[in-house]
């Protein structure tokens, strides 16, 4: 019997000398970002072949997640990579380019990549007019420097700031790498950028002393009781925007917001001036979209605008001894 033909590819399946070249990665600071992004890179078929890494913490990422690929000097890692990576801290990056510029580190037709969300592609001038190819893709996501950040590359949005003649080769790294591009104007970075951390890296504080006050308050625990709330809030914000606000603020509940004044200067001072300037916020928010009542908002405001979170007043369960503290405002 003769054996079955081997199937035709389809034609949604490309064959592989339909792919185009695959390049060679490199990664200049291994930090919790840059050994994730090549690994990324490696699954959509690109190689990775150096990194530079200086402490202890960085070679430890590098080899988990770039296993077998040498770590050297970032010179070399030029020398050796179609596709650069510069995953150094943001006030890093002007210095590094410059240096790896002055020395002749960077190549004609060298793809150079930051991820800085704070800048463009402009920071990448100097190593622009020795010949390489800037680009700057931001991944708008938390990163901690293990596998799992691979995977959670799949759906992230990128910020792609590139110059247009770059931009479909960009886009299609991003892609290449499971996220989504998102062209963010060159003059929009740090706009673009403080967004985010206002969103994200803000949250961790607040979540932070939520779970350390419930725990202070006897919660055993603080996680499992903040989970389902914040995920339903989380979604309700993303879903409604400030339509989704609730709480004593929201509702203009001016002796109750004065009471978690008084104990969080009890037991948590340090928090204080970080919940009046949110409930501040929040108040005007909520007076602004009709939330909060303009008959419950003076009152409410009134405590909110007294360094102390506002004085007792008859009726309010203020602790007698606390008075105005000058020191937080």
């Amino acid at each position: 019997m003769n054996a079955p033909a081997a199937p035709e590819p389809r034609a949604s399946e490309p064959r592989a000398e339909d792919r185009p070249a695959r390049l060679t990665v490199g990664v200049v600071g291994a930090g919790r970002v840059g050994p994730a992004l090549a690994a990324s890179l490696r699954l959509a078929g690109h190689r990775p072949v150096a990194v530079s890494a200086v402490s202890d913490a960085s070679r430890r990422r590098a080899a988990e997640l770039l296993p077998d690929v040498p770590v050297v000097e970032p010179a070399r890692v030029l020398a050796l990579a179609d596709l650069v990576l510069l995953t150094v801290p943001d006030d890093a990056l002007p210095g590094l380019v410059e240096g790896l510029t002055d020395t002749g580190a960077v190549r004609p037709g060298q793809l150079l990549v930051h991820t800085s969300g704070r800048y463009g592609a402009r920071v990448l001038d100097p190593a622009r007019r020795a010949g390489a190819l800037p680009l700057a893709l931001h991944p708008a996501m938390t990163f901690t420097g293990t596998a799992v950040d691979v995977q959670r590359l799949a759906g992230c949005s990128f910020g792609v700031t590139a110059p247009e003649e770059l931009r479909l080769a960009a886009e299609a790294l991003v892609i290449e790498m499971g996220g989504e591009p998102e062209w963010i104007a060159e003059a929009a970075r740090p706009l673009y950028h403080a967004a985010l951390a206002l969103g994200a890296n803000h949250l961790v504080t607040l979540v932070a002393q939520s779970m350390e006050l419930l725990h202070k308050a006897g919660v055993a625990a603080p996680d499992r009781m903040l989970g389902p709330l914040l995920g339903a809030a989380l979604d309700n914000a993303l879903r409604s925007g400030d339509a989704a606000l609730t709480g004593p603020v929201a509702r203009g509940d001016a002796g109750t917001v004065a009471a978690h004044v008084s104990e969080l200067r009890k037991h948590a001072p340090g928090t204080v001036a970080g919940y009046l300037a949110m409930a501040r916020t929040t108040a005007d928010r909520a007076l602004a979209h009709g939330l909060l009542k303009p008959e419950l908002a003076e009152d409410l405001l009134g405590v909110l605008a007294e360094p102390s979170g506002g004085a007792a007043r008859p009726g309010d369960p203020a602790d007698p001894a606390d008075g105005p503290q000058g020191d937080d405002r």
